[in-house]
């Protein structure tokens, strides 16, 4: 079946499910409803089969005619999906998806028995989500091959009867009965480690959590021994040290131990202690000079408010992190920090349009474009300032591009890396805000500018952001390529 036929059948299908969308259930009996309910339900959990095939066969196409550095990047841009999301069914595909020997064959999936019930549509996306689990984190990779499929075909059968907590729970099991004595290796276990800083509620608190190696464990515990023991790094005046210095900002290392008064006025969880002891590391982290540079800038806490807000004590301000802070904690911050002050309407001693003299941005305009841009101006990227770099937005400096504050702007380096000779372009709308066209092949009109970083620009009609207007965008041979400013940063941050 060629690719004509193979529309014409998805077509058809869409076709269908309109027709089925405009009837009305109202008349259906109860269990006429939950029979065409699991009918359903078989049928989505079927279909999910095409998807794996399509994405798997992706895998093979040529990065150059993909439109992106990866298969799960154009994923992302084509179907307007998260990075995790996209990885997901990348990684997916390749266990669920028939698979192509070197010598042209066509092998059978990694997960053969749980890609059968699937087709079936026997199995959700939930049941395999807990059999990939298992054997990406509860067995080891050692596991002997004729092992791991009879495993694998047992998981797949009871996937078939149970629910997916009731899988969960049998896979559990089952990793323990194979490997009864926890004998991971070093790999596995390295693999597993992350930490990860949640998104900032509305209250401005974040959740953090996280996997420890043993290694990063026991090294923790030796730090919290000292630095959240009672007494210390309490951030409350009450337990200010002699000087006047909260106890907070100062060293525990360097303190002596607090006295029995002390300790008994603590009234701290040791929840609430671990957390003040890691905000006392990590500024004293900060303040020891020692963690160098950042994309230009020396590694500090950067915050940026305006001046109204400044004068009148409320609101927030913006970390180079993406994240807020309350007002009153910026005053106290810019109390005992050494800080510069980015000032837009007004002249001010340091250069912001350089022309030609420098290819690379002054200190001066990196801060101007933290506070202005505040993170990658890629329209869906998240990535905040700390994690972007100065670059040409609308020449390239080689095709005589000026290192002028109004033509630069901010990218996370692998969204500066989307920007090459048939791939993303870049140029500056009439308003001097950064608009961003990606590929032909999967520009679907979406939007040209980011308005993540100012959630306030939603509110604001614009006709150009969010259709995919081009207005003030340079010919095609004048659109900026990449300039290859600091690509040193290879986090992936987009």
């Amino acid at each position: 079946m060629g690719f004509e036929r193979m529309s014409e059948v998805i077509a058809g299908m869409a076709e269908q499910l309109s027709a089925l969308v405009g009837e009305s259930f109202d008349a259906l009996s109860t269990s006429e409803q939950l029979a065409l309910t699991a009918q359903w339900e078989s049928f989505t959990r079927g279909s999910a089969t095409v998807g794996h095939r399509l994405v798997a066969g992706l895998q093979q196409a040529p990065l150059a005619e993909l439109g992106e550095n990866s298969v799960p990047g154009a994923l992302a841009v084509l179907l307007r999906l998260s990075k995790a999301e996209a990885h997901r069914r990348v990684a997916e595909a390749k266990e669920l998806a028939p698979r192509q020997a070197m010598t042209g064959e066509t092998l059978e999936p990694v997960l053969a028995h749980t890609a059968a019930a699937v087709e079936q549509g026997l199995v959700g996306a939930e049941h395999v989500r807990v059999i990939r689990r298992f054997f990406d984190q509860q067995v080891p990779a050692s596991m002997p091959f004729d092992v791991r499929e009879a495993a694998e075909a047992q998981l797949a059968q009871l996937a078939t009867k149970h629910t997916p907590e009731e899988l969960r729970a049998a896979a559990q099991r089952l990793a323990a009965y194979l490997n009864p004595d926890g004998d991971f290796s070093e790999e596995l276990r390295a693999a597993q480690r992350w930490l990860r800083l949640g998104r900032q509620r509305l209250d401005g608190m974040s959740e953090l959590r996280g996997l420890l190696d043993p290694a990063t464990r026991a090294a923790l515990e030796a730090v919290l021994a000292v630095w959240a023991a009672p007494g210390r790094c309490h951030p409350d005046g009450e337990t200010e040290g002699e000087d006047g210095q909260r106890c907070a900002d100062q060293d525990p290392s360097a303190q002596a131990d607090p006295s029995a008064e002390t300790v008994a006025a603590d009234r701290r969880t040791v929840g609430q202690r671990n957390h003040d002891a890691l905000n006392a590391m990590c500024r004293k982290l900060l303040a020891s000079g020692t963690l160098g540079s950042n994309n230009g800038l020396p590694a500090t806490l950067l915050i940026t408010t305006t001046l109204q807000e400044l004068e009148s004590g409320t609101g927030h301000g913006f970390t180079g992190g993406g994240s807020l802070v309350p007002m009153s904690e910026v005053i106290r911050q810019a109390a005992e920090a050494h800080h510069y002050l980015a000032i837009f309407d007004k002249a001010t001693e340091e250069p912001l349009y350089l022309g030609r003299a420098n290819r690379l941005a002054s200190k001066a305009q990196r801060l101007v474009l933290f506070a202005r841009d505040r993170g990658c101006t890629r329209p869906g990227c998240t990535a905040p300032a700390y994690h972007c770099q100065a670059h040409h937005g609308d020449n390239d400096w080689a095709a005589g591009g000026q290192t002028d504050i109004d033509e630069l702007t901010l990218a996370c380096g692998p969204d500066n890396r989307r920007v090459k000779p048939g791939g993303w372009r870049t140029y500056k709308r009439k308003d001097g805000r950064t608009a961003w066209r990606p590929p032909p092949q999967l520009d679907t009109g979406q939007a040209r500018v980011n308005n993540y970083h100012h959630p306030n620009r939603y509110l604001i009609p614009d006709d150009g952001d969010d259709e995919g207007d081009d207005e003030g965008a340079p010919e095609d041979s004048g659109e900026r390529a990449d300039d290859g400013d600091d690509h040193s940063d290879d986090r992936d941050a987009g």
